[in-house]
């Protein structure tokens, strides 16, 4: 934070002390230090949100988060307009959008909650020494996270690098998280507000083609959709979590993950939400339940503190071996095409992407997955699946796909080793016995009964008439075969360890 203080030079605010406040992946009211800091400065307040296509390239918002960011920018308006305020829109480069706002309305102050990616800490921090040296007031806040990356080392004084212990730790101090802030009661408002663009100029949604009916039924965008979501989740599936956040067949998890990448909710809101719940006896004889949830929440923390002391991490192996692996570059498109789009003859596989494209979503499990269908059993680079998923997944976060990819992959921090290929016909049968997650999201195989749902290529001829399959054409064979794939795999990793 710089304190300068500086003379507004338009007339604006008209003669009160003038602050921006911008708003990023934080799009929210109660717990927003940054807005909450803005509005106890004494003057007026006007919330601005940029943008900025051109600079975020190329992790700017895919097209499912694009839809998303429309509803809950929406959402934030009317709850600004409810305290007598409203969103500014600016589209362009974001520094350079913001720094013309400040000469434009005469801003004494700018205050933003901060943000971990690469490209964000570099184009802030320029931002920042800028402001302050034309005399602007400039404060950031942690609104995203437990605890700012750099504040937890291990006893060598590095960053955590293996999960466990970086858990061991928040735990130990789970009771010095802070509470969350209320929302503010008011936002003073300035007398005349700057130009504001209208929403629906930005194009965020689909139109021809509309592809986001699944996505317009599942979700609800913006703060009141969080808080709902949370509730719920706390009222039902949090007393259960530790078995039902493995089967996708039922609804056993929090689905707060694209609430919390847009900020619609806070991660201290989160914890403090369960932790009352368990102090306030809620949960009785579930406490295990609990913490295994709360072990999410801190391994979306354990993702930031890589990506902020790792900053390749979602372009490059951490694990230095695999920047030599031999995946395929040849004859890969029409396998690469098939995953993408639920065809690759394996059900389990094939139920979670198509959930992910028709509601921008997919299950933990079936993440873990496809993911590892994607990079063991296809031989292709796990950058190929971080990429489809930013587009398609309405949660698409630079710190958690990538995290999460490495891990499958082989390759990234506390990762799985890369020998562990799970078997998708086994993974179907264990976590959706009864086949109720590829019915719903395989519909040509929903007459097949349970024995055969997860290896229709097993089934009788009969059975598969009566069913009415016919495999290779209203389903497909599997594009590869497990067995196959597997020793290729292993093949290929046993290749890069001896190269080591």
């Amino acid at each position: 934070m710089c304190n300068r203080t500086r003379t507004p030079t338009a007339d604006v605010s008209q003669g009160s002390p003038f602050t921006l406040f911008w708003f990023r992946q934080d799009l929210r009211l109660a717990d927003n230090p940054g807005l909450t800091a803005a509005a106890e400065g004494g003057g007026t307040v006007v919330p601005v949100y940029i943008l900025d296509d051109q600079e975020e390239a190329p992790w700017r918002p895919g097209g499912a988060g694009r839809w998303w960011l429309h509803g809950s920018l929406q959402a934030l308006d009317d709850d600004l307009r409810s305290l007598g305020s409203r969103l500014i829109l600016r589209r362009g480069p974001a520094a350079e959008t913001l720094a013309a706002m400040v000469a434009e309305t005469g801003a004494a102050a700018v205050h933003w909650n901060r943000l971990y990616e690469p490209h964000a800490i570099a184009r802030d921090t320029a931002l920042k020494q800028r402001l302050c040296a034309a005399g602007i007031d400039v404060a950031s806040h942690n609104g995203s996270l437990l605890r700012e990356p750099w504040t937890l080392r291990t006893q060598s004084g590095g960053p955590f690098k293996v999960y466990t212990p970086f858990w061991k730790r928040y735990w130990a101090q789970r009771n010095a998280v802070p509470a969350p802030l209320s929302r503010p009661g008011s936002l003073p408002r300035p007398d005349t507000w700057p130009r504001s663009d209208r929403l629906a100029e930005w194009r965020l949604r689909p139109i021809r083609p509309d592809w986001a009916g699944g996505l317009r039924a599942t979700w609800i965008p913006g703060e009141t959709g969080a808080r709902q979501r949370l509730d719920a989740f706390l009222g039902s599936a949090l007393g259960r979590y530790g078995d039902g956040r493995d089967r996708p067949g039922t609804d056993g998890t929090s689905r707060l993950s694209p609430h919390l990448h847009w900020g619609e909710i806070s991660p201290r809101q989160v914890w403090a939400a369960v932790q009352d719940r368990l102090q306030a006896g809620g949960l009785d004889g579930c406490e295990a339940h609990a913490e295994t949830f709360l072990k999410e929440i801190v391994w979306r923390e354990f993702s930031y503190n890589l990506l902020y002391h790792f900053p390749s991490l979602p372009d490059a192996p951490l694990d230095d071996r695999f920047a030599a692996f031999p995946w395929r570059d040849t004859d890969r498109d029409a396998d690469l095409g098939a995953w993408q789009h639920g065809r690759t003859g394996y059900p389990i596989v094939d139920a979670g992407m198509r959930q992910l494209w028709h509601i921008g979503w997919m299950h933990n499990r079936v993440r873990m997955i496809v993911a590892s269908f994607l990079i063991k059993h296809l031989l292709l680079p796990w950058q190929l699946g971080e990429a489809w998923f930013w587009d398609t997944l309405v949660d698409a976060d630079l710190a958690s796909n990538a995290a999460s990819w490495q891990w499958v992959a082989g390759c990234g921090a506390d990762a799985a080793p890369y020998f562990r290929i799970f078997n998708p016909t086994l993974q179907g049968e264990k976590f959706d016995p009864d086949g109720t997650y590829v019915r719903r999201w395989v519909p040509e195989l929903a007459k097949l009964p349970a024995k055969y749902i997860h290896k229709p290529w097993e089934a009788p001829a009969r059975t598969l008439a009566d069913a009415a399959i016919d495999l290779g054409r209203t389903y497909p064979r599997p594009i590869v075969d497990h067995r196959a794939a597997r020793h290729r795999a292993l093949a290929a990793y046993e290749g890069i360890k001896k190269a080591a």
